[in-house]
């Protein structure tokens, strides 16, 4: 990109708010960069500008010019006064510079002939340079230590020579411990992923939040109109609320929904071990992901639903899925086998199969991991109020009632 090709305000803001990799000099003394600023405030009026436009120029002119915001009022308070910036150079006396500009402007050079390599290997050209090749110009850079190498490179004359801007770059987040849980056959070890129900129209719609204890298969499904802290927060405390046992882990993917502070505080004051998913560990978080797919999926379908309708798709979830699918739908189980190699597989057995309640209730004392005043008569009655096909005949028509009163607005109108 070329600077002078920017001759509006709009240009140059836009140049500001890039993000693509830029590289670009500004060459020349003190004196030069002087009239680049005075040549800017001409040719964009800045006298007439408004004051945002000339916010604008002057954070253009901090960038370009490595100045300070002071320095920079400095110079366009003389600009004002006298129409002019000039410089006049200082007349003391001062200490001496071990490397001058010229070498500055050498190191500058070579890093960008060079793709800025590592400090070592700068010094070894430069040494080369001078000492192979007879180049007398690196003759003072080719003694200089790797540190202040660095500091030159950090220093105002580099970066009046030679500047670049790169794309923002992730912070590493230190919120949740990056493993694997390990239940040991205990319950209360869940995982929990988002789900979206698409979007339409440049409209979002409504976010599922799918939680699964890892040992039992236990499920929770609650949906919410946006997964900032503001609706977030009050659903997870709700759905932490639903399952029979105590929870002791909370396992999630690296997004932004759960790995925030407010996630990390509500886990914290409910003792809850937070764990995330590690790199190139695509089956850290399968068992959510694939509930995602045979529960919320089949369930609710994959039709956009606008996200006014997370309340009512929340109760239906947690008065109709909810019994379903933890009393009524039978999961299968892994039966875990060690081979000739000492390599664990696993396989899913007909007789292993078993809804999420009866297999909490088949753990050695499973009494111990309920929650303070639930017992298995409370589930056992939960259980026993319908059988499996009225459970799942009740699910489909209040599935069809919700979905009428959703979805008949755009069938009236097609």
């Amino acid at each position: 990109m070329n600077i002078e090709n920017l001759t509006t305000i709009e240009a140059v803001e836009n140049f500001l708010e890039g993000n693509q990799a830029v590289a670009y000099s500004v060459l020349g003394d003190k004196a030069q960069h002087y009239q680049f600023i005075h040549k800017t405030l001409v040719k964009f009026s800045y006298m007439t500008c408004s004051k945002k436009h000339k916010g604008i120029i002057r954070h253009y002119l901090i960038k370009l010019t490595g100045y300070s915001r002071q320095q920079l009022t400095r110079l366009i308070g003389q600009y004002k006064r006298s129409g002019q910036i000039k410089w006049q150079p200082c007349r003391s006396n001062g200490f001496a510079c071990r490397y001058t500009s010229k070498d500055i402007e050498l190191l500058a050079q070579m890093d960008e002939r060079h793709n800025t390599p590592c400090g070592q290997a700068v010094k070894k050209l430069m040494e080369r340079a001078y000492q192979i090749y007879g180049e007398t110009d690196y003759q003072n850079l080719s003694k200089i230590s790797v540190a202040h190498l660095y500091n030159l490179r950090h220093s105002s004359g580099y970066k009046k020579q030679r500047r670049t801007f790169e794309k923002t770059k992730p912070k590493r987040s230190d919120i949740g411990i990056r493993k694997k849980p390990f239940p040991n056959g205990k319950p209360g070890y869940i995982r929990i992923d988002t789900v979206h129900q698409g979007d339409q129209d440049k409209q979002k719609g409504v976010y599922h939040i799918n939680a699964v204890d890892e040992v039992t298969q236990f499920e929770v499904v609650c949906s919410v109109e946006k997964i900032s802290e503001q609706f977030l927060i009050p659903v997870l405390e709700t759905l932490l609320d639903y399952f029979p046992f105590k929870i002791i882990g909370f396992h999630s993917d690296n997004g932004s929904e759960y790995i925030n502070q407010y996630v990390a505080e509500l886990l914290k004051k409910l003792h809850v071990e937070f764990t995330k998913s590690r790199s190139r560990q695509t089956n850290d978080n399968a068992l959510a992901e694939s509930k995602n797919a045979s529960i919320v999926r089949k369930i609710l379908g994959y039709q956009h639903i606008p996200q006014k309708w997370a309340t009512e798709l929340n109760e239906f979830n947690l008065k109709f899925v909810y019994p379903y699918i933890n009393f009524h739908r039978p999961c299968f189980y892994p039966k875990i086998i060690i081979d000739k190699k000492g390599k664990e597989r696993k396989k899913y057995p007909a007789q292993n199969m078993m809804t999420p309640f009866d297999k909490l209730s088949s753990l050695p004392d499973a009494k111990k991991y309920l929650k303070s005043g639930m017992t298995f008569e409370i589930l056992t009655k939960i259980a026993m109020e319908m059988s499996d096909n009225e459970a799942a005949d009740l699910l489909q028509k209040e599935r069809r009632k919700l979905f009428d009163q959703i979805f008949e607005p755009d069938r009236n109108i097609a």
